[in-house]
């Protein structure tokens, strides 16, 4: 304990240790109104079971109607309330209101999923009646929302992000890979169901995916299965098995669909548990067992790229032709020129794009206004372009390309007179225009696919400022004949007034380069959803004018700058160069 030094108050909602816990405390005998709405406001950011001690500063009629579960509203800070003080002695007064104001950035649903907002005003009302107690007379709220209100420290502390996992649509059963949905769940347990962290991923899980991800993907489990009644603890055992008992529901499921529902639980618990979950058991409403499925079998339906992707890395070098570093986790092979036309070839390049699969590579012409298609494994010729730009200039022709984990290549031309996003089925045949209702006038700069081929990310343009929205991608009709659209565009870093570049890293993780309105450049993580993790900021880089970032998180980050070339980023380490000359290095992707 300090014996030196300033005495200071601290406030609940002050930034700290995520591992700070806060107990509720009920209202003291005879508290103002003041008292109460702050006691209130401060038992919301505790973990009260049920939250029974909050409920204490509320009416039992208000208390049987409060939903604590139907929203929370994340503020910047901590909500301000009005200032309306009524001394005891006025026992005129029988009942005041209080306004809670603050900015809103946030709010989490009851489906658990994260909505970033620009910031807003938040303002509610909180209605105080003097009604009758043991004691007296006491304040007790008689009006309150619906919801929790936190400020963005509090919330921070209480919930942790968790990636659920679902299987992509339109694909066939082989080819069936998993799609992470982020969500938001209570650290610790939570105050309403009483589940410990584990059981509430499992349950949230096992309701289904979020409204934003629902179109394009599925679950295997039966509708309406849940965790047997009164379920609200679920441990791995000294074995690192873990036991779900499911409800009547998923009584009759098959041992196929058996594995592929716990293949869903334990890439949702994979980065969850302390110990690792090495074997997930899913056991019939008698208890029986459904089946058992353990983590290398999982494999067979890993998201695509987690199971241990490409480690290569590709770049256009100084005589514009492509080269490849070889696989290594630390990034410092030595490069070596592609096969085929890309490496060795006449034609000079400015961009490279490279199927997951490493045997194809698409290559943008030096300025920019044709698009080919070659392979990198095998000599050839140069083919004639898949696409062309007849745009004047070269930052209106085409964007660098990228390929999604079902083998589509995509590609934007940014020609003012005909924008378009572009997509090649295989990377050949026919570019298919991708139609985006809701741009609303924006033009896509940048774009990169998702390896689970269901999102795209896209840096788009508007009143001068370039933002980076989520889209989700929806595929109708035989593959053949299928049409295709990018829907529901939702902000990606809203913190950020302008992205420059941007990589995916990761199931639903996303690098970005940045600046806040008025902020320097700087390197973070974002969540597609929107959300910051809390170690997102990465150490600090100059001019970057490209970043490029793996599935496997062990692998570099990669940056082209300006002034020092390319360079890498290990975790735990500093930017170090790795090559003074070359540009648009890229992984498989």
């Amino acid at each position: 304990m300090p014996v030196t030094g300033d005495v200071k108050a601290v406030d609940a909602s002050q930034p700290g240790d995520s591992q700070v816990q806060v107990y509720a405390v009920a209202p003291r005998d005879g508290a103002t109104p003041n008292e109460v709405v702050d006691g209130f406001l401060e038992s919301m950011t505790s973990d009260d079971s049920d939250f029974r001690t909050t409920r204490k500063y509320l009416t039992q009629e208000a208390s049987n109607g409060w939903n604590p579960s139907a929203l929370t509203t994340v503020l910047a800070k901590a909500p301000n309330r009005s200032d309306r003080p009524v001394h005891e002695s006025d026992r005129s007064t029988t009942e005041v209101s209080y306004t809670l104001s603050g900015e809103k950035v946030a709010t989490v649903d009851e489906q658990s999923a994260y909505q970033p907002l620009a910031p807003t005003d938040y303002s509610r009302t909180l209605h105080l009646v003097r009604q009758k107690g043991p004691d007296g007379k006491e304040w007790r709220i008689d009006i309150v929302p619906d919801g929790l209100v936190l400020g963005q420290s509090d919330f921070k502390r209480l919930y942790r992000s968790v990636n659920k996992f679902y299987f992509a649509t339109g694909r066939s059963e082989a080819e069936s890979t998993l799609v992470a949905d982020p969500v938001y769940i209570r650290n610790r347990t939570d105050p309403v169901t009483g589940m410990d962290t584990v059981t509430q991923a499992v349950r949230s899980l096992l309701r289904g995916p979020t409204d934003w991800l629902r179109p394009v993907v599925t679950s295997r489990f039966p509708a309406g299965t849940g965790l047997r009644k009164d379920v609200t603890s679920l441990t791995p055992d000294d074995r690192n098995v873990l036991k779900v008992p499911l409800n009547k529901k998923a009584d009759g499921a098959g041992q196929r669909s058996c594995r592929m529902m716990a293949s869903q639980v334990l890439f949702t618990l994979r980065d969850l548990t302390s110990a690792r979950v090495e074997q997930v058991e899913l056991q019939r409403s008698d208890g029986s067992p459904l089946c058992v499925l353990g983590s290398d079998q999982a494999e067979e339906y890993a998201p695509d790229g987690s199971s241990g992707g490409s480690e290569s890395q590709y770049f256009v070098d100084a005589k514009r032709h492509v080269q490849r570093i070889p696989g290594s986790t630390k990034g410092s092979g030595e490069p070596e020129p592609v096969a085929g036309p890309f490496g060795t070839g006449a034609a000079r390049l400015s961009a490279v794009g490279v199927a997951r699969d490493e045997q194809l590579a698409a290559a943008l012409s030096e300025h920019g206004d044709a698009l080919y298609v070659a392979s990198v494994t095998a000599d050839g010729q140069l083919p004639p372009p898949a696409v062309t730009s007849r745009a004047g200039s070269s930052k209106d022709r085409l964007t660098a390309p990228s390929w999604d984990g079902r083998g589509d290549l995509w590609v934007a031309d940014r020609d003012p007179d005909r924008p378009r996003l572009l997509r090649l089925a295989g990377g050949a045949g026919k570019p298919q225009e991708v139609t985006v209702p809701s741009l609303d006038g924006s033009r896509i700069e940048a774009l990169r696919l998702s390896s689970d081929g269901v999102r795209i990310a896209l840096l788009l343009t508007s009143e001068g400022h370039t933002t980076l929205k989520i889209g989700r991608i929806e595929r109708q009709g035989p593959q053949d004949k299928q049409r295709v659209s990018v829907v529901d565009l939702r902000q990606a870093a809203p913190q950020l007034a302008d992205v420059t570049a941007m990589s995916w890293s990761g199931g639903s993780r996303l690098v970005v380069v940045g600046k806040e309105q008025g902020g320097v450049q700087q390197v973070r993580y974002v969540q597609a959803d929107g959300s910051t993790p809390s170690s997102g900021v990465l150490p600090g880089v100059n001019q970057v004018l490209a970043i490029a970032a793996a599935d496997d998180e062990q692998l570099p980050l990669m940056a082209d700058t300006q002034g020092d070339g390319i360079v890498k980023l290990l975790p735990g380490d500093n930017w170090q160069t790795v090559l003074k000359e070359g540009s648009a290095l890229v992984y498989p992707g």
